[in-house]
């Protein structure tokens, strides 16, 4: 459809002409001072000065005209328009001087005393003020939206003048379409106290934030302290909900893989930042003089845990990243993000040679698929964290769990073998401690089918185990935000009920740190801290989503689900658990020595009966096989253990037994 040009757009381009004219008057005079150093006598110049700014006027009037200037909208004006004005006082230029010496060739006596320089300086002066009057009015434009925009961003205050302070205060400054005013920052480190730092005022600690919100008219709260533990963010965000103001956070240090803060990794404060701990430290060197070069291998790359190992190893620059996944949904998306990031990472880093990055479809259980896998992409790095992991629907379902867990373990662990993989980790749970469900029971036999492959070869082939974490597909954080989304309840299985926990990026930075450390047929725990109430975490998802426990939001109680303990145990009797160079490491150094003799006998008996969907078969026969294992009729809590003698101090089981 044509629209009319807007009449404010006729105005200015009238003008324009009007401007043009009244410049291209004066340009000839200016040029002539420019020239003579400021000493005109305009006795000497009048006549031939009179005629030469006529015609300079029409020729220079009619190459814009020609060029269409006066049909421009100029307030969009950018460097091509820049290039077309040069264009045109070029083009006057070369007219200018033919038509200057042509008149001076045929005697034309008002020529005869003007410089020759006349035209060039003259085309000059007119390029300055065309040009500026023109980008004048992009240059208001531009003024008048940063104006409007700078009243219109939202007043910032900073928690925390460290690094990553700084840098968030510097990105906001650069770019005020970011919609954020930062106007102070909070620190609790007295020495900070009324300075200035990027011209902003440290106004005081965190106690000060009620009064600055109110004194300041703050709109946002941002807390720029990814190394602090969880329990600092929790009291900043009480302090800050009690004026009601919003407040956001950058993540864990542990989340930020590259060391550097961004504006858009600002989010809303989760249950990861309140249980937040120390931050992991790991050699980064040492892992990437593992990975660096290596054609590596993750199966369930697109899981929760899986697709983490594939974003971490990629920054550690591997030759080549074969993402071995059963859903093809989750092994798309993840192939699509890092390739993003790869793209992102080359402009950042200096790599010589690009990784590469290919996916493959296939079950574990297939044995062929797997083969070709193995084959055609020959690994020298296996990290396998493809399992089946849901307690409940396992319990229900023991032979999908025997054929996946501990058949596709077994698969993977006889094609490493058979393929020279220098290296194998296998993700385990601490449900495999002692068990009381047929998941834990079945991770614990694909640990010692991994343990009994490394006694046999001497290869560094190793188990790493943890709790849940934070953000997984199973963990009960998903559960609860869809259960408050809904309205509730929400749900806690007992009021008692602990789990330990830690967030996806630490869990998967402590498994590769220890796949450096081991050395073959090892077991390594992760330190996970301290247990948790899910009752507490529940609680914390409410308090968080904007809800008051009892009155708009209720927690309902239903009753432990078949084979879920109380308490989950971090130590098997009879493993000697010892510290490792890495605080947050421990490692079972005889973990290959309990594996059973008839092992294979026993994994081939139970992979028969799990073809034959004979759960009742194979609860006996993972009796049999597994240490403390004790399958629950009615789920009731693990008495408790006793702790192994160390020689340094370790991880605390938990000793509370149910009441």
């Amino acid at each position: 459809m044509f629209y009319p040009p807007r009449k404010s757009s006729k105005l200015r381009n009238r003008h324009f002409v009007m401007a043009d004219i009244l410049i291209f008057f004066v340009s000839p005079l200016a040029a002539l001072w420019l020239r003579l150093d400021g000493h005109v006598d305009l006795s000497l110049y009048q006549s031939g000065l009179l005629w030469i700014t006529l015609l300079f006027l029409v020729i220079k009037l009619g190459i814009l005209y020609t060029m269409g200037f006066y049909k421009r909208f100029w307030r969009y004006a950018s460097i091509d328009e820049l290039q077309q004005v040069a264009i045109a006082m070029v083009t006057a230029v070369l007219l200018q001087t033919i038509t200057f010496f042509w008149g001076q060739s045929l005697a034309i006596s008002l020529f005869e005393d003007l410089p020759r320089s006349l035209p060039l300086l003259d085309a000059i002066v007119s390029f300055l003020f065309v040009g500026a009057i023109r980008f004048r009015i992009r240059a208001i434009e531009h003024s008048r939206h940063h104006r409007r925009a700078f009243f219109r961003r939202d007043r910032v205050l900073i928690v925390g003048a460290g690094r990553a302070g700084v840098s968030l205060v510097q990105q906001m400054q650069r770019n005020p379409s970011l919609g954020l005013r930062p106007v102070a920052f909070v620190d609790d480190d007295p020495a900070k106290l009324n300075l200035r730092i990027c011209r902003l005022p440290v106004a005081g600690d965190r106690n000060c934030i009620p009064e600055l919100v109110r004194s300041l008219h703050i709109r946002k709260v941002i807390i720029a302290m990814p190394t602090v533990p969880g329990n600092v963010i929790r009291e900043v965000l009480d302090i800050c909900q009690t004026v009601g103001v919003p407040t956001r956070t950058l993540p864990g240090i542990h989340e930020i893989l590259n060391g550097r803060v961004s504006i858009r990794r600002v989010r809303d404060v989760q249950i990861e930042d309140l249980l937040r701990r120390e931050p992991v430290q790991m050699d980064v060197e040492q892992v990437s003089h593992l990975i660096q070069g290596q054609r590596v291998m993750i199966t369930g790359a697109g899981g929760s845990i899986g697709s983490e190992l594939c974003r971490q190893v990629l920054q550690r620059c591997p030759a080549e990243i074969l993402l071995l996944g059963h859903g093809e949904n989750s092994v798309f998306n993840i192939q699509q993000e890092l390739e993003k990031c790869l793209h992102d990472l080359r402009a950042e880093q200096s790599w010589t040679q690009r990784p590469t990055i290919s996916a493959c479809i296939a079950d574990i259980r297939f044995l062929p698929r797997l083969e070709y896998a193995f084959n055609h992409f020959k690994p020298q790095i296996v990290f396998h964290a493809a399992a089946h992991k849901h307690v409940p629907m396992m319990e229900f379902n023991a032979p999908e769990a025997i054929t996946n867990n501990v058949q596709g373990t077994r698969n993977l662990v006889k094609l490493a073998l058979k393929y020279d993989v220098e290296r194998f980790v296998m993700i385990s749970t601490d449900k495999a401690v002692n068990p009381t469900n047929i998941m834990g029971a079945s991770k614990r036999v694909a640990e010692m089918t991994v343990l009994q492959a490394a006694q046999q070869s001497g290869r560094p082939y190793e188990v790493v185990r943890f709790g849940n974490v934070l953000g997984s597909r199973g963990s009960v954080v998903p559960t609860f935000k869809r259960q408050i989304a809904e309205g509730g309840p929400v749900t806690v299985t007992h009021p008692d009920i602990c789990r330990y926990f830690m967030t996806i990026p630490e869990a998967v930075q402590l498994v590769l740190q220890a796949a450096v450390i081991g050395r073959g047929g090892e077991v390594f725990m992760l330190d996970m801290g301290q247990p948790v109430k899910i009752v507490d975490l529940a609680k914390e998802l409410i308090h968080l989503s904007g809800y008051e426990l009892g009155k708009s939001m209720k927690i309902t109680f239903t009753g432990l689900r078949p084979g879920e303990k109380l308490y989950e145990e971090l130590f098997i009797p009879g493993e000697q658990y010892n510290a490792t160079r890495h605080p947050k490491l421990f490692v079972v150094t005889n973990a290959s020595g309990i594996v059973p003799d008839h092992l294979d006998a026993l994994i081939k008996a139970l992979y028969k009966a799990a073809l034959d969907n004979d759960s009742a078969k194979i609860i006996v026969l993972l009796k049999h096989l597994v240490l403390g294992f004790k399958p629950q009729s009615q789920p009731s809590a693990p008495q408790p253990k006793t702790q192994p003698e160390r020689s340094q101090p370790m991880l605390k089981p938990v000793r509370t037994s149910a009441a």
